[in-house]
């Protein structure tokens, strides 16, 4: 277990929130958490939810370009596209590390504070490194979110597995920190997180077959052992990055021309259904899914 899981706690992450508090992330880039966050944002807009959006990882800033890509979309064709509503977190510049952890907590906690205040779901884009504010708001997720690629090299944030029998050995330094958070959200708010893994960008057809059926063993063996229910993922898609430049997901392009972005359009939908399902939101239950 990393030391870093068990850094200062800061008493005013446990102020009593509204809003059901969403975390996507992992400790590993390049599994789409920011494609997730982005669909869930503004499927969660189309169903008339009020959302908020705060993107921890600092330095790429993948959520927030998503976002000021929108809206440059929206104001240079003069559309109206759902929004979420951004709070943003500064990193500290103190050098003391006490500070500069006291400062980012302050900051993060405010943030979450202010949208509470006027959405009913903030959804966290946190970094794919551990960092103090990324177990920050592993401990403050309601539901939290982890995209993870269909191999078992993402899946060794999960899990150690043995090279010959692909059998789980022991949960691995991901999973330990999940069980910290899930300590302190315990004695802070008294409430439990629900953890939700997904196999993201998930290859066509049966290429890998065996690999992912492994994978997929794999994944089943180690839910019941550290906690976390299985959700169907997005498929790997080019379009989800030419796209991007524009702020737009494939919830909003329903009415595409061209066939290929019809078929991959519906398509995408689907699985963002699949997954709003899976996680059974507070306040959805019983209601079309209007996307």
């Amino acid at each position: 277990m990393h030391a870093a899981a068990l850094a200062p706690r800061h008493d005013a992450v446990a102020e009593p929130r509204g809003a059901h508090v969403i975390v996507v992330g992992n400790e590993k880039g390049g599994a789409g958490k920011s494609t997730v966050a982005m669909h869930l944002i503004v499927a969660l807009l189309k169903m008339g939810r009020r959302v908020g959006a705060i993107d921890l990882d600092l330095r790429q800033r993948t959520l927030s370009r998503y976002v000021e890509n929108r809206v440059q979309y929206c104001a240079r064709l003069n559309q109206a596209l759902p929004m979420p509503q951004i709070a943003d977190v500064r990193g500290s510049i103190a050098r003391d590390l006490d500070l500069a952890e006291a400062e980012e907590g302050a900051l993060f906690t405010g943030a979450l504070k202010r949208l509470s205040e006027t959405c009913q779901f903030i959804v966290v884009d946190a970094p794919g490194t551990n960092t103090f504010l990324s177990r920050e708001a592993h401990a403050t997720a309601d539901t939290l979110i982890t995209p993870l690629n269909d191999s078992f090299i993402d899946f060794d944030l999960l899990g150690d597995v043995d090279p010959e029998t692909h059998e789980v050995v022991r949960p691995s330094f991901y999973a330990s920190l999940i069980w910290e958070s899930r300590k302190r959200k315990a004695q802070d708010q008294r409430a439990p997180i629900d953890w939700v893994v997904m196999r993201n960008r998930v290859a066509p057809g049966r290429i890998e077959s065996k690999n992912k059926q492994r994978v997929g063993d794999a994944l089943h063996a180690l839910s019941g052992r550290v906690g976390f229910r299985l959700a169907p993922g997005f498929s790997e898609r080019v379009i989800f990055r030419e796209l991007f430049p524009q702020g737009l997901t494939l919830l909003d392009v329903a009415d595409a021309r061209a066939d290929d972005l019809k078929m991959a359009h519906l398509a995408a939908r689907q699985e963002v259904r699949d997954l709003l399902i899976v996680l059974k939101l507070p306040g959805l239950e019983g209601l079309p899914l209007q996307f």
